[in-house]
């Protein structure tokens, strides 16, 4: 349950109150004042507990010279898609480990592993993202190895995980063009919180309205440092941007380890 942006219909603090929360991902800015400020309260400590968290993460995936980057986007953008074509082309120089994130189902944990990586598939009933906890318990089953890169893939979803870090190192979120090109500035926070945007399905342009520049362009005032990649994971346009982009960062990581 997400307790702080009510993905059920009430959530309780510690000294087990109860507080009833309305709950749109599509037409709400979180976290909101309801009750006259008592479930402000609760989503700050919920928001702390998970910044703690997170950082023990960081610490963790730091220690083991892991590069661990989180991935979102609505659902349908094709992360899994991208993951397995990813996993399939570099596996042999890489050593890849998955977190999956969805609500129910162990679907996209087992086309992962049919892709050849190790994964671990978290359900978050009614929940609508990832938090860090969920993420350090994932990481005792998977136990990537030293200079391991791990891939968090969230809940799809733009809203809630911009507020939930998990310790990774970069967000990267993709968009499809078979959404609408104004998602960055619909969703601003998440964009904000992102490095690295990939526009995704670009095989599929002539067959859709979407304006990848204007996307793009969104994008980047929200953002002014965000990277963009366009690409397509089924048929392999832009492929290679995207494994530079990994290797180039998992490059990185290692020479912050050494210093």
């Amino acid at each position: 349950m997400c307790a702080t942006c009510g993905c059920s219909e009430t959530s309780h603090d510690h000294d087990g109150e109860q507080h009833h929360h309305d709950h749109d991902h599509h037409h709400h800015d979180h976290p909101r004042v309801r009750l006259e400020g008592v479930t402000v309260r609760l989503e700050q400590k919920v928001l702390e507990k998970n910044r703690r968290r997170a950082e023990r993460n960081r610490a963790w995936f730091d220690e083991r010279s892991i590069l661990a980057l989180d991935l979102v986007s609505s659902p349908g953008a094709g992360k899994t898609s991208l993951l397995e074509r990813t996993i399939r082309d570099l596996g042999r120089d890489l050593a890849i480990y998955v977190v999956e994130g969805d609500q129910a189902t162990e679907n996209d944990a087992a086309r992962i592993r049919a892709a050849g990586a190790r994964a671990v598939q978290i359900n978050t009933g009614t929940g609508c993202h990832l938090d860090a906890e969920m993420v350090a318990r994932a990481l005792v089953e998977l136990e990537p190895p030293r200079g391991a890169l791990c891939l968090i893939e969230n809940v799809g979803n733009l809203v809630c995980p911009a507020l939930f870090p998990l310790g990774e190192h970069a967000k990267v979120v993709t968009v499809s063009v078979t959404e609408g090109d104004d998602k960055p500035i619909k969703y601003p926070h998440m964009f904000r919180a992102a490095e690295l945007m990939i526009v995704n399905k670009i095989d599929l342009l002539p067959y859709v309205q979407f304006d990848v520049e204007r996307c793009v362009a969104h994008a980047r005032a929200v953002n002014p440092r965000l990277g963009v990649l366009r690409l397509s994971a089924t048929r392999g346009d832009g492929l290679d941007g995207w494994y530079d982009w990994l290797k180039t960062a998992r490059a990185a990581r290692e020479v912050e380890v050494r210093a």
